[in-house]
Order: C-alpha cells, then sequence, then structure tokens
C-alpha cells in the first residue's frame, strides 16, 4: 500500500499560482499588508475561508471581521501565510476521511486546535521556532487523507474505523495498515511540493521524535506532543493530555507552561 500512496503522492497538481505570490510578498524585505491582502482577495476560496477562521471563536476578535486586509492586519503577514498554506493544501487533499471516524469538519476542526494548542504552548517556550512549528502543526496530520483513501480502496474501513476509535497510537494503526505513518506521508507530500526542509524532517519524525537529527528534534518533539494531547479520536481528553505531559516529563521539560495552554484552548473549543 505505501507504494501506491507514494505514487499517488507523484501526480498530485501543483499549488495554486496564490500560494506562490503569497510566499514571494512574505519573503519580499519590501512585501506589505497591503500587497498581501490584494493577492488573498484574487481567490474567492481563500477570501471565504481566511474570513470564516478570522471570525471562529480561536482567535476571538472583538469585533466581526469583515474585510481580508482587516484579517490580515489582525493576524499579521506570518500567521495569514500559515492560515492561507492550510487553506490551499486541503483544498487539493480533500478526500473522503471517514475511516477515521471524523467529518471533514472534525479533522479541520482538530488541526485549529493542534495549531492553537502550539501557538499558545511554544509561545512561553521558544519564540524562534513558534512561524515553523504553527504551519506544521496546522498542517502535519495532512497525510491521512490519502491514508484514508487507501483504506476505503482496500475495503477496510470498518476494521480500520474500529481500531483507530479506542488506540492510544494512531500511527501504529496505521502502520499495520498502510506499512508508514501519517508524518512519513505528510512529509513526503510537502518533500513533492517543495515546502522548507525544516519543516518537512520535523513533520516525518513526528511519530517517533528519538529517531530525528538533533537540530530537527525539538521541532519533531514539539509536533508529537500536541498530536498526542489532541488525536483525532479523543482531542484534548484527559487521558490523551496525559500521555503528552508524560512525554514532557520524560525530555524533562516544563509541563506547567503546556498545562495551561491546554485550559486556555479547551476554553476556546
Amino acid at each position: 500500500m505505501l507504494e501506491s500512496i507514494v505514487e499517488r503522492i507523484k501526480t498530485l497538481p501543483p499549488l495554486p499560482k496564490s500560494f506562490h505570490e503569497i510566499n514571494s510578498i512574505c519573503s519580499d524585505e519590501n512585501g506589505t499588508i497591503e500587497k498581501l491582502a490584494k493577492v488573498i482577495e484574487k481567490d474567492p476560496m481563500l477570501v471565504a475561508n481566511l474570513l470564516k477562521v478570522a471570525n471562529s471563536p480561536l482567535y476571538s476578535f472583538r469585533k466581526e471581521i469583515k474585510s481580508v486586509l482587516q484579517a490580515v492586519s489582525l493576524f499579521g503577514m506570518s500567521t495569514t501565510r500559515s492560515l492561507t498554506t492550510d487553506i490551499s493544501v486541503k483544498k487539493l487533499l480533500s478526500v473522503d476521511i471517514e475511516p477515521y471516524g471524523v467529518s471533514p469538519e472534525d479533522f479541520a476542526r482538530v488541526s485549529s486546535m493542534q495549531s492553537a494548542l502550539m501557538r499558545e504552548w511554544y509561545a512561553k517556550v521558544d519564540r524562534t521556532k513558534l512561524d515553523t512549528l504553527f504551519l506544521a502543526s496546522l498542517l502535519q496530520e495532512s497525510g491521512k487523507m490519502l491514508i484514508a483513501d487507501e483504506i476505503v480502496k482496500n475495503d477496510e474501513t470498518s476494521q480500520f474505523k474500529f481500531e483507530i476509535s479506542s488506540s492510544i497510537n494512531i500511527a501504529q494503526v496505521e502502520k499495520s495498515y498502510v506499512g508508514t505513518t501519517t508524518g512519513e506521508i505528510t512529509s513526503k507530500i510537502f518533500e513533492h511540493w517543495g515546502f522548507d526542509e525544516l519543516m518537512v524532517q520535523a513533520i516525518k519524525f513526528s511519530d517517533n521524535y528519538t529517531l530525528a537529527d538533533e537540530h530537527i528534534k525539538p521541532y519533531a518533539f514539539a509536533l508529537q506532543v500536541v498530536k498526542t494531547a489532541a488525536p483525532l479520536n479523543s482531542p484534548l481528553s484527559e487521558r490523551s493530555v496525559t500521555i503528552a505531559l508524560n512525554l514532557l516529563e520524560k525530555e524533562e521539560m516544563n509541563q506547567s507552561h503546556f498545562a495551561v495552554a491546554v485550559e486556555k484552548i479547551i476554553e476556546t473549543f
């Protein structure tokens, strides 16, 4: 099955022109919020989804956000780039996620939950890593869309869904069915699209951070912690959060910053 998924990745269409224009503006020292807003306004799908996110409880802005310029001004260029990248990627990979026992809306909600948790937590840990980790946490579950498609093709949806529903290690279940994990598949997708190598490697090892190179390990570990705390089958449950806290204890990292971040995200969602 792994070979089938890898071949599928090779045939994925390129990301839209707007994606490249947004990245170009955000990477340009002369790039401005106004230029960024104008590019986004050319794509109705980006506009609708960005405004939907801006008006969600996740960001709790004081008034309704009605324009792209207003949204970009409040988010800032880095967060806007991350959010529009997530929107573009999920549109291209959109498939039936039923084998994981969730709706597309639930899947998007968990991705948002993971990224929000990362933002709250890592702002107190290491802000220099936050831009990379925020985008990676938004996107790290993307490979599940291709794994789900493969499960459906092989008529294994019922059994896979049953095992996922009660598992404390989703990656282990994935490996037993398709020979690989979401982290590995997601990294291959973003390698295919030419994403930043640091992010690609961090996602690749997000199911087993101990195998990563030393400079990648902190990023992979952070991604593993948030996906452990907010897995698709039990996001921010007492059990999931406890397992995540145990990971932090194992690495002798501050648990209180993470616990406070979890409480804030639970209140938001």
